[in-house]
């Protein structure tokens, strides 16, 4: 695992507003544009919006930038194999306290269960991680077992954006933490950077927007991710089958 601490979790207003539950929280462009975070949102339990998106999981599922863990927690009291990474050791210590199974870890890090994974989850607009949309859904696709699925929340506008922000609440003025690459992407254009990818539904809830995707490039005779997989926090094990297997 690398050792250099990325700038969002790096952030003290990001960690703060993790602890307390409360915002206001935002991404800054240096432009001065801000892009607020829905902290209480994140923070509280899983809604009914988030469950639209949870109904449809399959097999065993990794929730890339978990942040304070709601779905994960929520997969996990349904008796679901789930995993949280989150470059934040707030987010995931958080996660934890919640019943959830996480990791303190980049997407682009490696991770338990590569190539095995049922489902992947690009919430709460994570698919701007890293600002290369290109680079993760790639790095998502080798995650994913053969015809896996690949959630996605997309911005509710259609929008294509990349730039640097900072994350900064009221207090942080104009200074906040170290800026980083981010990425902004509607649905329109999640789809044109897809390529490789089968668009399987979208759908719309409670203003917020979702794309559910599935590689071409996978085996269709491949036998889905039904296994049960095992996920350890306390030590490593060597791989079963199709089975991800988490360590810390």
């Amino acid at each position: 695992m690398s050792t250099t601490v990325p700038a969002w979790a790096a952030a003290d207003s990001y960690a703060d507003a993790l602890r307390t539950g409360r915002g206001p929280l935002f991404l800054r462009r240096d432009d001065g544009w801000l892009l607020p975070l829905e902290v209480e949102r994140w923070c509280a339990r899983a809604d009914r919006v988030d469950l639209t998106v949870l109904d449809r999981c399959e097999g065993a599922v990794l929730d890339v930038g978990c942040g304070p863990g709601r779905l994960v927690a929520e997969l996990a009291a349904r008796g679901r194999t789930a995993l949280g990474i989150d470059v934040s050791e707030t987010a995931v210590a958080r996660t934890r306290r919640l019943g959830g199974q996480a990791l303190r870890r980049s997407v682009f890090e490696a991770l338990p269960g590569e190539a095995r994974w049922g489902t992947v989850l690009l919430m709460d607009g994570n698919i701007g991680i890293g600002g290369d949309p290109r680079a993760l859904l790639d790095r998502v696709a080798r995650l994913l077992a053969p015809d896996g699925l690949l959630i996605v929340e997309t911005a509710p506008v259609d929008v294509d954006e990349r730039a640097r922000v900072r994350v900064v609440g009221i207090a942080d003025g104009h200074a906040g933490g170290s800026p980083f690459p981010w990425a902004r992407l509607g649905t329109p254009a999640l789809l044109r950077y897809a390529h490789g990818w089968a668009k399987v539904d979208q759908w719309t809830a409670g203003g917020r927007r979702f794309a559910a995707l599935r590689s071409r490039t996978a085996s269709s005779s491949a036998e889905p991710p039904k296994r049960t997989a095992v996920i350890s926090s306390q030590r490593t094990r060597k791989p079963s089958g199709d089975s991800p297997v988490a360590n810390r």
